[in-house]
């Protein structure tokens, strides 16, 4: 691949200074117009690109958003990723998409990986670990725009999530209408805003409905497929097992549905189950999964235009609210409807 001429390499060939290339090619005053069409006319044939890096540096801004997300290769964020994408296209913007593995640790580096290259605002979704926010103190104390998404801290600063508790609530009234009466929660740590929200959800619905709170059906574990398949196989285990499942997050709601199966039982005649997750991995799985959809694109597409609006001078600490909604298919009994 042949390397890019730079402005220092057209001066040299064409005898000027490098002051008088770069006003020549930045449109600047102080080169005749004879000269300045000799110079443009070079840098063309020779391939001349200007470096985005140097001159956004040079002037104060890179049209750059940092993005941190906990798993890339979840389908979840990915979708996030892709409207926070275009968006900011649309807004002449690119986005530095990092993964910090679902871990403090990694999070910290990637936000630190981030300022150094100068991105102007910075959104991301928090990992399971993060208790202490001291690095998003850091951006706010450096005035770097930051804006978090679904998994989320009170930080101070602006933010985009889902109603959990309510979607939380709607899902188990849902399967109690459905007949359910032995409801197990499948959730993450307690630590993470948005899994104790939707655990408050569910134990909402529980009273609600006069149904005795258990808390040996009550699983806030860490999010990953091995500990939703090992606590949904010790809740199948119990004396007086579930009849019904909801999952908190995707990974945990597939896990719960292999163990199901593994067990010999029938979904949903024997245990359902209800997971928040996208539409298509729902209709992976057979029976087709009862969901709590998240609308990806107007959490993506928000998150960014509120770091815009930061990064425009807004100095509104905001908090939008995205409508989840219930998406009933076959993992629910639906015959006492």
């Amino acid at each position: 691949m042949k390397k890019g001429i730079s402005q220092r390499e057209i001066a040299r060939i064409m005898g000027v200074n490098v002051s008088t290339v770069s006003r020549a090619l930045n449109g600047q005053p102080g080169v005749c117009h004879e000269l300045r069409q000799q110079i443009i006319r070079q840098a063309m044939d020779e391939g001349y690109r200007p470096n985005p890096f140097a001159m956004s540096l040079r002037y104060g801004s890179t049209r750059t958003i940092g993005v941190v997300v906990p798993d890339l290769s979840f389908n979840h964020y990915a979708h996030i990723v892709k409207w926070i994408e275009a968006e900011a296209r649309k807004n002449g913007y690119m986005c530095v998409v990092t993964d910090s593995g679902d871990k403090y640790s990694s999070e910290v580096e990637c936000i630190e990986k981030l300022v150094d290259m100068h991105v102007e605002g910075i959104v991301m979704c928090l990992s399971q670990d993060t208790v202490d926010i001291t690095h998003l103190q850091r951006l706010q104390d450096r005035q770097i725009p930051l804006v978090l998404f679904d998994r989320v801290a009170d930080a101070g600063c602006s933010t985009v999530t889902i109603n959990d508790a309510e979607s939380a609530r709607q899902a188990t009234l849902h399967l109690i209408d459905s007949g359910a009466r032995r409801i197990a929660f499948l959730g993450g740590p307690n630590r993470i805003k948005q899994a104790a929200l939707r655990k408050h959800g569910y134990l909402e619905a529980l009273r609600e409905r006069g149904i005795a709170i258990r808390k040996e059906l009550v699983k806030c574990d860490h999010v990953s497929f091995n500990s939703g398949l090992s606590d949904t196989l010790e809740l199948l285990s119990l004396p007086e097992p579930p009849d019904a499942i909801l999952a908190d997050h995707g990974l945990l709601s597939i896990a719960a549905f292999q163990a199901i199966i593994s067990k010999g039982l029938h979904i949903p005649q024997d245990v359902s189950i209800v997971g928040f997750m996208s539409d298509w991995v729902s209709g992976m799985v057979y029976p087709h999964m009862t969901f709590v959809k998240q609308n990806q694109r107007d959490i993506g597409r928000k998150t960014c235009k509120l770091l815009l609006e930061l990064i425009n001078g807004s100095t509104e600490v905001k908090h939008v609210v995205v409508k989840a909604s219930l998406n009933i298919r076959e993992s629910t009994n639906t015959s006492t409807y």
